[in-house]
């Protein structure tokens, strides 16, 4: 299988390239990326020692497709993937779009040319952050959980599933994302080449480059690490707000069985996380982080950020019934994997922000 990886030098992209390169699957891996995350080179440093093939190129340009090989599948791990982008300063609202939106068009319109397979990693942050905020919570055990006193389609115990509500305010991220899904779904009907769409929990691992907006797991115990100034920010200031966790190398054995696939009678959109088994507030973070780094002040910042919500974990129930998926990765591997990264690399905070 001949694959081309977008955003390869990033966490997601490179985890997986080095998943399929350690599993002797024999695919014939491509990687393109535009290197302008901090923190890119030491991956791309990485991928080149595993004899891999990756273009400098920028998904926002279309020229930058036409001289790349053709390929059977592109897996889109491509994205400014922060909630806050395009309204925080750091990147404009068009840069968003371009990289997020714009991309996407470009990469399809590779794959309508090659009859190439095409899988979009989207996100949690496609459902509406009103309806989300509907949700009742309440404190319990040191973390938020849902009161579910009311129906609301497409959430339950388990989390929030595929049918839960899109509708905007989703952020410009989630929306760039929902929209990139919709021309993806639209492009493989109307080119007749097959399109998978998985939407993912907070992926995380050890190299992931973290920031408070994006990367949570990853930044909070780098950061506790180092001793660095950590903050509660918004609702009761006491840390309780709620993440699921997923590592990207678990995505793997799903992509692979979406490559070879017959499409026919299958769900294209999927939901994939660690679920509630995975999930965790900032104040059981730090209870970990306690126990493995030993204690460290979190200060209370009483500001509400944009786009920020109290609890969401997503309900990957049908990616086991379509497919028979479930993670691998417990939790805890997931966070002592990056404990272990953050011990040998103490200024990696600083080599990911440039």
């Amino acid at each position: 299988m001949r694959i081309l990886i977008t955003g390869m030098c990033g966490f997601v992209g490179s985890t997986l390239t080095r998943a399929w390169v350690e599993s002797r699957a024999g695919h014939t891996l491509y990687g393109l990326d535009n290197l302008i995350r901090p923190g890119s080179q030491t991956n791309r440093q990485a991928l080149h020692r595993l004899g891999v093939t990756m273009f400098h190129r920028d998904i926002r340009l279309a020229s930058d497709f036409e001289s790349l090989p053709a390929v059977d599948w592109v897996i889109d791990a491509a994205a400014n993937p922060s909630v806050l982008a395009g309204v925080d300063g750091r990147t404009s609202s068009r840069q968003l779009v371009e990289h997020n939106l714009v991309g996407t068009l470009n990469m399809l319109e590779y794959c309508r040319t090659h009859k190439a397979g095409f899988v979009l990693l989207s996100t949690s942050r496609v459902y509406s952050i009103a309806q989300l905020a509907r949700v009742r919570v309440e404190a319990a055990g040191g973390a938020f959980r849902p009161v579910l006193d009311e129906a609301i389609p497409g959430l339950s115990d388990h989390g929030v599933a595929e049918g839960f509500s899109t509708e905007a305010p989703r952020s410009l991220y989630g929306a760039s994302k929902l929209a990139s899904e919709q021309l993806a779904l639209e492009y493989g009907s109307a080119f007749d080449f097959p399109v998978w769409i998985n939407r993912c929990g907070v992926l995380a691992g050890a190299g992931q480059f973290g920031r408070p907006d994006q990367g949570i797991f990853s930044y909070w115990i780098h950061s506790w690490a180092a001793r660095r100034p950590l903050a509660y920010i918004g609702f009761d200031g006491m840390g309780h707000q709620v993440r699921d966790c997923l590592h990207p190398r678990d995505l793997v054995s799903l992509i692979d069985c979406q490559m070879t696939a017959n499409p026919a009678g299958k769900l294209p959109v999927v939901n994939l996380s660690g679920g509630t088994a995975s999930a965790c507030s900032l104040r059981q973070l730090s209870e970990w982080c306690t126990q493995r780094f030993g204690p460290h002040a979190v200060s209370v910042d009483a500001r509400q950020r944009p786009f920020d919500i109290p609890w969401i974990v997503l309900d990957s129930r049908l990616a086991r019934q379509e497919w028979g998926w479930s993670p691998t990765t417990p939790r805890e591997a997931v966070l002592e994997e990056i404990a272990a990264h953050a011990e040998a690399n103490p200024d990696w905070l600083d080599v990911s922000h440039g």
